[in-house]
């Protein structure tokens, strides 16, 4: 993965400064190459309104806007205790598996808060070609993706539980595991929850094969 790095100057400084500074080459925008063991989805903030029956409703959000974060030109401000950087980031390689790691918690010094928005995901047939670089498009061959595994938190952060939501390879179906229960589940159903790691499965040739026959 390829992280694009600029640094900005303090937002009070004048403006006159602030031009000054970005002339610098302190603020000019570096590259670096990272290897990745999952990718963290950011989610939006979730501000929680009622309806017209004082009923809470919870915000949604596609997947793909999530994504959007690796497309190579999406920046984020990522602050510090002294400095703020802007970030974009560009994946160069797709793995046989990957990891979605989908921020739910964020912890400031008194507590720790928990999304609860709802991610809107294909169960398959996710393409994450458009998140490469365009130099190694073509060296990737298959870059569709098939859930396989979904952990869900339910609950508040202090006292919430677990589920995992599980295909089993061979029949196809779906089971929802808790503790030591086990049941099926529609794979609709899947995507109501509140997703919060997800493992991801690179379909290969044969299988792209088997869906175009």
């Amino acid at each position: 993965m390829r992280i694009f790095t600029k640094k900005l100057p303090h937002p009070d400084l004048p403006a006159e400064e602030k031009a000054q500074l970005l002339q610098n080459s302190e603020y000019q925008e570096m590259m670096v190459e990272s290897t990745f063991m999952y990718l963290t989805l950011d989610l939006p903030t979730a501000p929680l309104y009622k309806d017209e029956k004082e009923q809470l409703i919870i915000p949604q959000v596609p997947l793909f806007s999530i994504l959007a974060k690796f497309n190579g030109a999406t920046e984020k401000e990522y602050k510090t205790y002294k400095e703020n950087f802007l970030k974009r980031f560009q994946l160069t390689k797709l793995p046989p598996y990957l990891i979605f790691c989908i921020k739910r918690f964020t912890k400031n010094n008194f507590f720790v808060e928990k999304n609860p928005t709802i991610v809107n995901f294909p169960i398959t047939n996710v393409d994450l070609r458009e998140y490469l670089s365009e130099e190694v498009q073509a060296a990737h061959t298959n870059t569709t993706y098939d859930l396989i595994a979904n952990i869900v938190h339910d609950g508040k952060p202090s006292e919430g539980s677990y589920r995992i939501h599980v295909l089993h390879h061979g029949t196809g179906k779906w089971y929802e595991l808790q503790d030591l229960q086990v049941t099926d589940i529609l794979p609709q159903m899947i995507t109501l929850s509140e997703a919060y790691i997800q493992i991801w499965k690179r379909r290969e040739e044969d299988e792209m094969n088997q869906q175009g026959a």
